[in-house]
This record gives structure tokens, C-alpha cells and sequence, in this order.
């Protein structure tokens, strides 16, 4: 959740705030192989835990802030921190991204705000930890 212009961050990109429209926050629960439904109808398994995945939706953008943003979401990983509602803190976590892609009007009167609105899901490699 933002309660502040820190809560959230992507390490290589300090702006990323300013280029960001919403925030959707997703808390993955992630089961072991072992999990599933027996022949009584009772679910069982193992319960790996909870795997943030942070759904970002960017305004539309400038040549050089689409720049800015391709260095940190090019990478294999990212570090995110975050508020996070359980924790009760900020949380750094380690991430991958999905793929992404913008759209550019060819509007060449109003090339400042020329790249289309796009997202991208920050998620992470590890689970949350409990405290």
C-alpha cells in the first residue's frame, strides 16, 4: 500500500514513483506438489507461503523517463521495497518481472507524452516471511 512517496521503490530507478499510476497488490499463496483434494473432499498439502507479486501500472511516458524505467525492467532481477500490511514495515524484496511492452503514437506534434500507459508484475523469487 502507498502511505508515502518511500513506500515504494525500485532500486536503479529512484523517480519510479512519479511515473506510476496505480498499484495492485497481489499475496500469492504457493503450494507444495504434495497438495490437492483426497477422496473425502479434504484438502491437504504443504504451504510454501505467500509470494508478493506487485502489479504496476505506468502513465504514459517520455522518451527519456521509457529509458530510464527499460534499464531496471531489462534486468533479470529487481529490488523492490514495498509497505506491506501484514509485516507492518517497508519490505524489501527480491523480484523478477513479466514481460512487458509499450505502445507509441505517432503523434510527432506531442512527442513529450508520445509511449501509451503500459504494466509490468514485479514478483518475487523468495516468500514473505512470516514477521
Amino acid at each position: 500500500m502507498l502511505i508515502n512517496k518511500d513506500s515504494f521503490k525500485v532500486r536503479g530507478c529512484d523517480n519510479i514513483i512519479n511515473y506510476i499510476a496505480e498499484i495492485e497488490y497481489g499475496y500469492n499463496k504457493l503450494w507444495g506438489n504434495d497438495t490437492g483434494r483426497n477422496m473425502a473432499g479434504t484438502n491437504s498439502g504443504t504451504f510454501l507461503g505467500v509470494f508478493p507479486k506487485l502489479k504496476v501500472t505506468f502513465l504514459k511516458t517520455t522518451q527519456e523517463q521509457l529509458e530510464e524505467l527499460a534499464q531496471v525492467l531489462d534486468e533479470a532481477t529487481q529490488y523492490v521495497t514495498y509497505y506491506d500490511p501484514k509485516l507492518k514495515r517497508l519490505y524489501e524484496m527480491d523480484t523478477y518481472t513479466g514481460d512487458w511492452a509499450t505502445r507509441n503514437r505517432n503523434t510527432f506534434t506531442n512527442v513529450a507524452k508520445a509511449n501509451e500507459s503500459f504494466e509490468i508484475s514485479f514478483i518475487a523469487n523468495r516468500r514473505r516471511p512470516d514477521k
